[in-house]
Parts: structure tokens; sequence; C-alpha cells
């Protein structure tokens, strides 16, 4: 058992609309796009202007234009995230940094949010692309309470429209940036609590989705949507199983942010009405592993006792997580 005391999510302020990509002239429709993934917007690090003058051609020049890096969107969603969990950045007493694409091979990208944040802690990165935050709750939750502090921070920078080659259609429309963060403990009490939590891959498929040392995103497409579709199937139908009393209408579904459709798909064959699935999908893009829970993080205010979020992520690896976040009464 995990708790959750606090949950924070940062976006960038510039947005790249269908339009926007229409108007690069690489053959994609704002119809086009939408009727394919869903989208309307996302969000970036990098200036507009820059994207259509250059479309990423130069991969070393991106990061020279971009204004963030992934400690500064990291830092940002944990003020958020501590905030709403009402402690002191100071109560951090380790730090945990994944992501899709860190800015850095060496240090660890947990170093530079921390030295962003001000804090002297122990830190370290635990990625697994797209999974990283349910692979960071998955096996926080299974160490032994006296072996860690008594907060953790999770921190989740996801900025992958710097990886993004935007003459390439079928990888233009897909990303937005986004990063979310975590406050959780093992030893002090908060009414939200992470149950159920799962983590597996199947790595002889692992050239299926990724992102080369600088290089872009690619993938096969076809394979990586039916394992996506397949994989979230099976995990909500697992979390359903595993907790019957949350069939009563509490029970909400928060699946990865890749694509509108494939999420829609899940929840027909999973039973989950329309007003019980939470997405942002629609509104920023796919953002990695920061995509589920930013969409948990997006509606913070909307949790009531006795909810049970079924959270599922599925991404490179190939990998897929899951777990039950469940809401206890006020006390």
């Amino acid at each position: 058992m995990l708790y959750l005391h606090g949950l924070g999510h940062f976006y960038p302020e510039n947005v790249i609309t269908n339009r926007f990509l229409s108007e690069l002239d690489i053959g994609s429709s704002e119809e086009w796009i939408l009727e394919r993934v869903g989208i309307v917007t996302r969000h970036t690090v990098l200036p507009l202007d820059y994207i259509k003058a250059t479309k990423n051609r130069d991969l070393r020049g991106v990061m020279e234009a971009s204004l963030y890096n992934n400690a500064q969107t990291a830092a940002a969603a944990a003020r958020l995230a501590i905030e709403r969990a009402g402690i002191r950045k100071e109560d951090i007493g380790l730090l945990v940094c994944g992501c899709s694409a860190p800015d850095y091979s060496s240090p660890a990208e947990a170093a530079r949010v921390a030295a962003e944040l001000g804090i002297e802690v122990p830190c370290f990165d635990m990625n697994s692309a797209c999974t990283s935050f349910g692979v960071q709750i998955h096996f926080l939750g299974m160490m032994k309470p006296e072996a860690l502090p008594p907060y953790i921070l999770t921190v989740v920078p996801e900025n992958l429209t710097r990886s993004v080659d935007y003459s390439d259609r079928s990888s233009a429309c897909l990303f937005g940036d986004g990063s979310i963060a975590t406050v959780l403990s093992l030893t002090i009490p908060s009414r939200m609590k992470f149950m159920g939590t799962h983590f597996c891959a199947k790595p002889s498929a692992w050239d299926k989705v990724g992102i080369p040392r600088m290089g872009y995103f690619s993938q096969d497409g076809n394979a990586v949507q039916g394992f996506a579709i397949r994989k979230t199937t099976e995990a909500l139908r697992t979390l359903q199983a595993a907790y019957p009393s949350s069939m009563n209408g509490h029970l909400k579904f928060i699946g990865h942010q890749a694509n509108l459709g494939m999420l829609e798909m899940v929840c027909e064959r999973c039973g989950i009405d329309p007003g019980n699935h939470w997405h942002n999908v629609v509104e920023y893009g796919n953002t990695a592993s920061a995509g589920a829970p930013g969409a948990l993080s997006l509606h913070w205010g909307e949790i009531q006792p006795d909810d049970h979020i079924a959270v599922v992520q599925v991404g490179a690896g190939l990998s897929w997580a899951h777990m039950m976040l469940i809401i206890e009464e006020n006390k």
C-alpha cells in the first residue's frame, strides 16, 4: 500500500493546434488528425515559429531553442504536488524521476530536478518510457516502509515534442509536452492509497516503438495500437474483478493518453460510462507517462470519497502497468 498525499501537473504555454499542423504542409488536414487520433490541441516547450521554420530538423538546435528543460517542467509540477500535499519541500526525503527522453545520459535527471527545487536529498531515476509512472508506484510500494523517508517525491517530465520530426505527418500530430509529480508515503496515512499495482513487459518487442539517442520518435503503429488496446482491456478487467465493490458507480478509468478512439474502445469493452472516463488526450495530446497521472491531476478537485480510480499505462519496452487508487472517507 502506498499513500498519495499530493499530485501536480505542468503544461507549457505554447499550443499546437490541428490548424497549425495542417499549415506545415505535410499532408495532414485538421479533419484527418481529428479522425485519426481525436486530438485537438497539444502544448509544447518549443517556440511555434521555430517548429514552423525548421520542423525540428536539427536536434541539437531543438534543445537550444526549447523554452524549458526537463528539470524546470518537473519542478513546476512538483511545486503544485507539494502545495496540494500541505507539506514543505524540505519535508521531502527522496526524489525519483522517470521519463521517455531524459535531457542527460548522466547524471540522473532526478539530481537536476532536486537542484532546481533547491533540496538536498538522495535521488535516482526509474525509467520505463510511457509506463514510468506505473513503475515508480509499483516498486516504491513494494519497498520496506522503514527503508524509506516519510515523504517521497516522484516526477515525470515528458517533453517529447523535441523528439518529433514535424515533416512526418504520422508522428507530428501525436505528442504534446506535460509533466507530473506526486508526493507519496509508505508510513504517513492519507485518504488516498494505491492498491493492486502491477508491472510487466515483453522485451522481445522492444523495437516496435522508441526514440534513439539523438534521433526521432518512431513506431510500428498497427502493432503498438493493437498491443495497447489488448493490454489496457486486460488490465482494466483485472482491476474490475479484484475490486467488485467499485462497480457501483464509483469506478473511474484513466488509460494511456495516446488516442481517444482507442480509449473509447476499451471503455465500451469494459462497460465504462463516458462520465466515468477521465482523459486529457483531446486537449494535451500524448504526453507519454505523464498522460494518465496528468488526467488524474486535472480532475483533482472532482475526486470523491469511495471513488475507485483505475489507472492503466502501456508503452515502449513493450511494457504495461496498472493500479487502483482508492479514496477513503474524509477523516
